[in-house]
C-alpha cells in the first residue's frame, strides 16, 4: 500500500508482506476509527491515540466509539487492525472546511473578497 493511498476500509492480512508493528503504526497515524481484532476473536471498535513498542511487553492504547476507556491492548493480543472507520484526513477535508469558512467569511461581510 502506497503511503498517499488513504487506509479507509484496508483490511491488512499480517504475515509476509505486512508485519503487526507496520499495521500497528498506520492504526496509530490514521485519523479515523479502527477495529481491533483480538486474537481471541473479539473486537474493539475506536480510535488508537497511543502505543508503545519500546517496552518489555508492548501494546496499544484505545478510545472506544462512545469515548469509553482508554483500553490497553497488548500486541500479542492481537490478530490484526481493520481500517472500518471514515479516513478524516483524506480528500482534503480540511481544504473543504477551509474554503467554507472563507466563503461564510465573505458571505458575512467579514472579510472582502479576494478580486474586490
Amino acid at each position: 500500500m502506497k503511503d498517499t493511498e488513504s487506509l479507509e476500509g484496508w483490511v491488512p492480512e499480517i504475515g509476509d508482506r505486512v508485519t503487526l508493528e507496520e499495521v500497528i503504526e498506520r492504526a496509530f497515524d490514521y485519523r479515523g476509527n479502527v477495529t481491533v481484532v483480538r486474537a481471541d476473536g473479539a473486537r474493539l471498535e475506536g480510535y488508537v491515540f497511543n502505543r508503545n513498542r519500546d517496552v518489555p511487553v508492548p501494546f496499544i492504547q484505545v478510545f472506544d466509539r462512545a469515548g469509553a476507556g482508554p483500553y490497553d491492548i497488548l500486541y500479542s493480543d492481537i490478530r490484526t487492525i481493520l481500517f472500518t472507520g471514515k479516513d478524516t484526513a483524506a480528500g482534503g477535508s480540511y481544504a473543504a472546511w477551509l474554503r467554507a469558512k472563507e466563503g461564510s467569511k465573505q458571505r458575512s461581510g467579514t472579510t472582502p473578497a479576494p478580486d474586490a
